[in-house]
């Protein structure tokens, strides 16, 4: 078995942390971000990879920062690990620590490089209605996820969705997928492949982002904002003056609602002209349709301001939204 000090931080990166730990390797220290305040009363709050060494009684590092931390990076060479595995840890390593393993630091990474290199690579996949994503273990270097690759797995996106249900999914891939490339390290028999140059990288997302351009983005790319946005910040629009989140919606072809809402037909010769963010159909039983270029949003979950997320037709019934009204800025 090797020896091995894990860093990481969120509950993404507590799965490959299990599955090392239940592989049987040593893990003589386990390195993660320093706990933060959290809630209304600021209560100090342990990271999901801290929760999982403690429950196991595995020796716990937290430094502030890495980079020019002499003692933190004295500590790891007394370990004198076999291998430093990195999976979502939240900051950049100094070439010093990347030279301390024996047989390199290695880094799960939530792509198919050299596709999204960067901090969100799930969250971009989602966001750009990619079909397909994966996971990929590769040696670290100083680069932004430049390293050679070692293996990969390619992963299906399904058409709804969200970038929290990929997020579940890649963790658990990504875990077997480290546990693999321990096994083929241990043995001397993991391959090393160079990174093309045609690679794109995936940012950290930004809340301004978050805002719903009616005017200028499809049905399509705005579902793919709310996937993508869903449990993160949530994708948004404002209806009198008031902030609203959406959260899940739907698309339909403008004749696909009519078909359902024979009524509307009377209606149809004022789609050309209708401006996009614009209600066509509001009631509790039946639900909410927006306009949007190339389509109609069938809105299925939602959130007003200072309210929980709720079904459509919950918040309908408490929220009179009347056909024909525009979404947008908060002037309206």
């Amino acid at each position: 078995m090797l020896k091995i000090v894990f860093m990481g931080t969120p509950d993404f990166a507590a799965e490959s942390l299990k599955k090392v730990y239940e592989a049987g390797h040593e893990i003589e220290a386990v390195v993660t971000n320093p706990d933060k305040p959290k809630g209304r009363g600021m209560k100090m709050v342990s990271s999901p990879v801290k929760q999982f060494a403690e429950e196991k009684g595995l020796r716990i590092l937290q430094p502030q920062k890495v980079r020019n931390n002499t003692e933190f990076i004295d500590e790891i060479k007394k370990i004198n690990p076999d291998v430093i595995c990195v999976v979502a840890y939240g900051k950049i390593l100094p070439k010093e620590l990347l030279e301390i393993p024996k047989f390199g630091c290695i880094n799960v990474h939530g792509s198919l490089l050299p596709k999204y290199r960067g901090a969100a690579p799930i969250q971009w996949a989602i966001l750009n209605g990619d079909k397909t994503t994966g996971i990929t273990t590769m040696y670290m270097n100083e680069g932004m996820d430049t390293g050679d690759m070692i293996l990969k797995e390619e992963v299906k996106i399904g058409d709804d969705e969200t970038t929290g249900e990929l997020w579940s999914r890649l963790a658990e891939v990504g875990a077997n997928l480290l546990v693999k490339t321990l096994k083929l390290i241990e043995e001397g028999k993991a391959p090393r492949e160079k990174q093309g140059e045609d690679f794109t990288l995936a940012p950290m997302l930004d809340k301004s982002m978050a805002e719903i351009d009616w005017k200028n983005k499809t049905a399509a790319e705005i579902k793919n904002l709310v996937r993508g946005l869903n449990p993160i910040m949530g994708a948004f629009s404002y209806w009198n003056g008031k902030k609203i989140k959406f959260w899940k919606v739907d698309i339909l072809s403008e004749e696909e609602l009519k078909n359902e809402y024979p009524e509307l037909r009377e209606y149809e010769y004022k789609m050309p002209d209708i401006e996009p963010g614009t209600v066509l159909f509001s009631d509790a039983k039946k639900g909410l349709y927006i306009k949007a270029k190339e389509g109609i949003l069938k809105v299925l979950e939602i959130q007003g301001e200072n309210a929980k997320r709720m079904s459509v037709g919950d918040f309908l019934r408490g929220n009179a939204i009347n056909a024909g009204t525009q979404l947008g800025t908060s002037t309206i």
